[in-house]
């Protein structure tokens, strides 16, 4: 384990030199350029703090469904397979909520403030 600073750390560093020190002094393309940079920088950040326990998870259910356990790519591949196969079927309530958890997790590192995402919870949640 890497003692302090942690990647977290270093990374929030890096992007508030950049946000605060950085883009105020660019312009026209360049200042763009950084907002985008910032904006992949916030997109590693909650893929660093997210995407382990989103892995997790997702690997769970993946064996739930699938009935055994192994590399979450190679998961995902049978799975497809199998939906393809028509071994599996997308009305499967599993299935269908394994979908529906996966991509909301994918959205909640991508596109946090997505407006769809917060509907998906919603319906999801009720």
């Amino acid at each position: 384990m890497q003692n302090r600073p942690t990647a977290a750390e270093l990374l929030d560093a890096v992007k508030t030199f950049l946000n605060d020190s950085v883009k105020p002094e660019l312009m026209d393309h360049t200042a763009f350029n950084m907002m985008v940079a910032l904006k992949s920088l916030d997109i590693v950040q909650r893929e660093l703090e997210l995407g382990p326990e989103f892995a997790d998870t997702e690997r769970a259910r993946l064996t739930d469904i699938l009935g055994h356990d192994g590399k979450i790519g190679d998961l995902n591949a049978e799975l497809n397979e199998r939906l393809r196969a028509g071994t599996l079927c997308l009305d499967d309530p599993k299935v269908k909520a394994h979908l529906i958890e996966t991509t909301k997790a994918k959205v909640q590192i991508d596109q946090p403030k997505y407006s769809g995402l917060r509907h998906a919870e919603e319906k999801t949640n009720t």
